[in-house]
C-alpha cells in the first residue's frame, strides 16, 4: 500500500533539501548580520597566554583602552595544555570527538581568566548559548569573553588524518564571525604573520602578506600558523571576506588592525 507523506504547505514541500538545484537557488540569497559592528578578537592560547604576565597584561592594557572605541568579543585558545591532554589521549587511543571534549576545557580556563583581568573594563566571561545575547550585552558595556572551542565536542568531524579534531579555536573564532555577521575576525599570534615555513625553525621563512585561501591551500604548506579548516571554509563565508593576523607581542597590533591599519597578513575569502 502506498502512503503519502503528510506535508506542510511551504516553498521546500517535498524536498530532500540535498538536490543541488534546490541549494544553488538559495546561494545570493541575504543573510541577516546580527552585530555588524562587532570585532572578533582571539588570543592564542599557545602563542599568547601561555606566555603569562609579560604578554598578557600589555594586550589587557591595551584591549582595555580600546573598548570606547570599539565592540569587541574576545576569544581564547588553548595552548600547551591542549598539546599535553591531545598527547596523552592520542596515546590511549582516544577518539577524536572525545579529544575535541578534552580540549575545550583547556580554552575553557583560558577564557575563565582572561575574564577576569579584563573585569575593570567589564570583561565577562560568556557561553556559547550567550551568543545570541551579544547584542544587548554590548549596549549594556560588557566586554564579552568566550572559549573559541567549536561546540562540535563528541560529534566532531572525522580527520583527513590522524584524529586531532580539525575544528580548533582558530576555526571556532572564525564561525563565530561569520554567524554573528561580524566586521572582523583578527588571530593575535606570537608571530608577524602567515610564513611559508615556521619561521622560528627556519630563518629563510618568507612572510606571506596578501593571499586568497585558494592560494594558500594551493601552496599545500607542510605547516601553517592557523588551521587548515579555517582556510577551507572561508571561501564559503558570507559575512566574513578575510582574516587578520597579527603579532600580539609588538605593542599597537591589535588597534591597527581595528583601525583598519596594515597588518601582519591577510587571508582573503577570494
Amino acid at each position: 500500500m502506498t502512503r503519502t507523506r503528510f506535508e506542510v504547505a511551504n516553498k521546500l514541500q517535498g524536498e530532500s533539501l540535498v538536490r543541488k538545484g534546490l541549494l544553488r537557488s538559495y546561494k545570493d540569497r541575504p543573510q541577516l548580520r546580527i552585530v555588524p559592528d562587532l570585532n572578533v578578537v582571539k588570543l592564542g592560547g599557545h602563542g599568547i597566554i601561555d606566555y603569562g604576565r609579560e604578554v598578557v597584561l600589555p594586550l589587557v592594557e591595551e584591549i582595555s583602552s580600546l573598548t570606547t572605541r570599539f565592540k569587541m568579543l574576545i576569544v581564547t585558545g588553548g595552548g600547551v595544555r591542549v598539546r599535553h591532554i591531545m598527547d596523552v589521549g592520542l596515546d590511549l587511543g582516544m577518539p577524536t570527538g572525545v579529544l575535541a571534549e578534552l580540549a575545550g576545557k583547556i580554552s575553557e580556563q583560558n577564557a575563565i581568566m582572561l575574564s577576569i583581568l579584563l573585569s575593570p573594563c567589564h570583561g565577562t566571561r560568556i557561553h556559547t548559548s550567550d551568543l545570541l545575547e551579544l547584542p544587548m550585552l554590548l549596549e549594556l558595556g560588557v566586554l564579552p569573553v568566550m572559549h573559541g572551542t567549536p561546540p562540535y565536542g563528541l560529534y566532531e568531524h572525522p580527520t583527513e588524518y590522524g584524529a586531532i579534531p580539525p575544528h580548533r579555536t582558530d576555526t571556532g573564532a572564525f564561525l563565530i564571525a561569520e554567524v554573528l555577521g561580524a566586521r572582523n575576525c583578527i588571530l593575535v599570534k606570537n608571530v608577524d604573520g602567515l610564513f611559508t615555513k615556521d619561521p622560528t625553525h627556519f630563518p629563510d621563512a618568507e612572510l606571506i602578506r596578501d593571499i586568497s585561501a585558494s592560494e594558500l591551500l594551493t601552496m599545500n604548506l607542510e605547516d601553517m600558523v592557523l588551521e587548515t579548516k579555517l582556510v577551507e571554509l572561508l571561501p564559503y563565508a558570507r559575512n566574513i571576506h578575510e582574516i587578520k593576523i597579527v603579532n600580539g607581542h609588538v605593542p599597537g597590533s591589535i588597534t591597527r588592525a581595528l583601525e583598519g591599519g596594515p597588518v601582519g597578513t591577510v587571508i582573503r575569502a577570494r
